[in-house]
């Protein structure tokens, strides 16, 4: 097994390489303006650091979102075209599921990451491999903490409305590639590469121009 997994649905172009015990190579930059700059060298880095080619990947993993619509299609479209070109499986997994995996929790806790817009994508999990509920987009007054721990840079950013955070803010993709390779060990289905949009892009086909009258 050689895992391959990224993730692009916030502003961490992260990227990691998995060999079914253990994270090989991981790197990460945060910058919100430029996942397509960075994620392929970002891939390259972490291919190189491991001593590893592409053609020796055995599944591609991609952060299916929630996350703003550009960044979030970037690293699906990439690990949609890099499936195709190696012949080998891609699959999605829930960004704030990577998140959550990363925090290492063994109780109830919240998961949060910036939505912009004043809101924040979130949901609860049970302890750091089980969500139990979400996710959704809402603004951070109505989530319902009850008393929680929240995990994820939502939660920092809204630090008054959430108050205990926990690490870590973003979904590196180390923690999405142990989740995956723990997965597909164990058997269990992965889902297909496909964007968890929660809400409409924010550029939108033009109507028609209006008549003019005379």
């Amino acid at each position: 097994m050689l895992v391959l997994a990224f993730d692009t649905a916030t502003p961490a172009v992260t990227a990691a390489l998995h060999d079914g015990e253990r994270v090989l190579a991981e790197s990460t930059t945060i910058d919100a303006r430029r996942h397509g700059e960075l994620l392929v060298p970002t891939i390259e880095l972490v291919l190189g650091e491991a001593r590893a080619a592409l053609r020796d990947v055995t599944a591609i993993v991609a952060g299916s979102g929630p996350g703003p619509y550009t960044g979030l299609r970037v690293g699906l479209m990439t690990a949609q075209g890099l499936a195709t070109t190696l012949g080998v499986p891609a699959y999605g997994i829930c960004t704030l599921d990577a998140v959550a995996y990363g925090s290492g929790l063994a109780e109830p806790f919240l998961v949060a990451t910036d939505a912009r817009r004043k809101e924040v994508f979130w949901a609860r999990y049970a302890d750091m491999r089980t969500r139990l509920d979400g996710p959704f987009v809402e603004r951070p007054a109505q989530v319902p903490v009850e008393g929680l721990p929240v995990v994820g840079a939502g939660a920092e950013l809204y630090r008054d409305i959430f108050g205990q955070t926990e690490a870590p803010p973003y979904p590196y993709a180390g923690a999405l590639a142990s989740l995956a390779a723990e997965r597909l060990a164990e058997g269990t289905p992965l889902d297909p590469p496909r964007p968890i949009y929660l809400r409409r892009p924010d550029a939108v086909v033009p109507g028609a121009p209006k008549r003019v009258t005379a």
